[in-house]
């Protein structure tokens, strides 16, 4: 049996992200003490994930980031076909997702290096001198 075990921290919504998914933890007494607390995802090769803590099991829902609306999803609903229709088209023309990293997202320029050896000669900005009349 193959197994991939991580730990996951869980908000205080009771919810952790694993694989693109938001996995959200269903509401009971123990589930309830775990906010703030590290629990172990295993993700099996021949089943499904298994969130656990101390041994227990623990009852989730998973919430997929990457949900899509599907042809088949179009041609069932026939009233809101065209609706769907449109949001497909959008999702296509979106599908592409660009992780980007924190200096991108902040901005962050990198300036360079600074090299101060002993051949160093600092900029020196000179002013313009005025002349004075009186």
């Amino acid at each position: 049996m193959n197994c991939h075990r991580e730990q996951r921290h869980v908000s205080q919504q009771l919810s952790l992200a694993y694989d693109r998914r938001q996995i959200i933890l269903e509401r009971s007494e123990m589930a309830d003490k775990l906010a703030g607390q590290y629990v172990d995802v295993y993700d099996f090769s021949d089943r499904p994930l298994e969130v656990r803590w101390k041994g227990h099991s623990l009852p989730y829902r998973v919430f997929s980031k990457d949900q899509r609306v599907s042809h088949t999803a179009i041609i069932e609903n026939k009233r809101l076909g065209h609706a769907l229709a449109l949001v497909k088209a959008q999702q296509d023309v979106k599908h592409e997702t660009k992780v980007r990293t924190n200096s991108e997202k902040t901005g962050y320029k990198k300036l360079g290096r600074r090299v101060y050896g002993p051949d160093y000669q600092a900029e020196s900005v000179t002013l313009p001198t005025v002349e004075m009349t009186v």
